[in-house]
């Protein structure tokens, strides 16, 4: 498979990354549910060793360029951070004020029927998709396409307007997430 293609992880490569919610169902709306997101990426920095040098959370996907440092595998981290936010969210869901409760319960429940691998539930789209990143060209054009990723759905006019990325790190304004931040050639946003 060539460099660039959708591929599984490596431990010792970095890589663009989106993981999806099963149905493109827009749990990620919810500011609490965002919130579990971020401190579920910090807690896999400090204690897994995850190198975010970008990201946006979008409605229903997230996208990141990232690495390991090495103490447990890109390929694991991404495991563990998906079965802990799956379990998380779904606890929010349950628990927490949601209009939309019974509506994302039942969709969660019909992808785990779908799923021989899940019982009761079903939040994350088996897989990632994921891209080797083989050049700084291309790493800049995929951060460019996270920090944009807002404003081309309409959420936000600027890039930095949307709170939930990278964006701001690398005008160094205040941000939610500390991000390995790259040098600033080639960057366009």
């Amino acid at each position: 498979m060539q460099r660039g293609q959708k591929r599984n992880l490596k431990s010792d490569k970095a890589y663009f990354i989106t993981m999806t919610v099963v149905g493109w169902i827009d749990v990620f709306t919810r500011k609490n549910h965002r919130d579990e997101i971020i401190n579920a990426l910090k807690y896999c920095q400090k204690e897994k060793g995850l190198i975010i040098y970008a990201y946006v959370i979008m409605s229903n996907h997230i996208h990141m360029v990232v690495d390991s440092q090495g103490l447990f595998s890109l390929k694991d981290i991404i495991r563990d951070f998906k079965k802990f936010t799956s379990k998380s969210i779904l606890r929010q869901i349950q628990s927490e004020p949601e209009s939309r409760r019974e509506w994302f319960i039942q969709l969660f429940k019909d992808a785990a029927d779908e799923s021989k691998k899940h019982k009761n539930y079903k939040f994350w789209r088996p897989g990632n998709y994921a891209i080797e990143v083989y050049t700084e060209k291309f790493v800049w054009i995929k951060i460019n396409y996270i920090h944009n990723n807002p404003v081309k759905a309409g959420l936000v006019k600027s890039p930095l307007d949307w709170v939930y990325s990278s964006a701001s790190n690398y005008q160094d304004e205040e941000s939610i997430l500390e991000v390995f931040k790259l040098p600033q050639r080639l960057r366009t946003f």
